[in-house]
């Protein structure tokens, strides 16, 4: 479809670049799965600026913090080692992005479907980055902050507020659930798609995160990752 030639001059071009993940929304086949794993990349390489590995060596060598508290608390993956652990995500700075990436999504799908004239166009892909957020953190917070609070000091909790560690099972699970959910689309994400501009764009895949957390999170209650 062609803009018309008035909305062609009045181009939303910030907009667009976020709304198809600087382009990423563009792929010929399949861009909600690359729109997913932008998801994805941008998880671990957020969790890679804010904390490093040596962090926890760091307190490791203190004696601070011990590989079993970590298990215990659902830190660490039972039987990966701690040492070559993959990504290490403090879970309030990827609530932040998370909510960002919300927000500034509903913005920018809005208006690149005004532009486009299409009411979900299949180039915009934020909606699967957050969606994809969503399923990776959800699952971390409801165990992480409380035992923090319960079992360590307050100054190894400033550290490891809501500190949790991703491994590559746990991506991977979290990535096939997401797109699981986002496809079937089970009662009532499709109802979600009915809202009005950019909610309508965005919500259906914040539902569909949910679930796919919620099972995420019963996998790693039951050490299955």
């Amino acid at each position: 479809m062609t803009p018309s030639t008035e909305a062609a001059k009045e181009k939303p071009s910030l907009a667009l670049a976020i709304a198809t993940a600087l382009g990423v929304g563009y792929a010929p086949k399949a861009p909600g799965t690359f729109g997913s794993l932008v998801g994805v990349v941008t998880a671990i390489l957020t969790s890679l600026f804010f904390l490093r590995p040596h962090s926890i060596r760091d307190l490791l060598s203190q004696q601070r913090l011990t590989e079993a508290t970590l298990v215990d608390n659902h830190f660490l993956v039972p039987g990966a080692d701690i040492h070559n652990a993959a990504l290490i995500v403090p879970v309030t700075s990827a609530i932040l992005l998370v909510l960002f990436l919300s927000f500034v999504g509903v913005w920018s799908a809005g208006k690149t479907a005004t532009f486009a004239g299409i009411e979900d166009p299949p180039f915009v892909v934020i909606d699967e980055v957050a969606g994809q957020h969503i399923t990776l953190i959800l699952p971390l917070i409801p165990v992480a902050l409380p035992n923090l609070l319960a079992h360590m000091d307050f100054s190894t909790y400033a550290v490891f507020s809501a500190l949790s560690l991703l491994n590559w099972k746990y991506l991977l699970a979290g990535f096939l659930l997401f797109r699981l959910f986002d496809i079937w689309k089970p009662f009532p994400i499709r109802n979600l798609e009915k809202l009005r501009g950019g909610w309508g764009i965005m919500a259906d895949d914040w539902l569909a995160g949910l679930y796919a957390a919620i099972l995420l999170k019963v996998a790693l209650h039951f050490s299955l990752l």
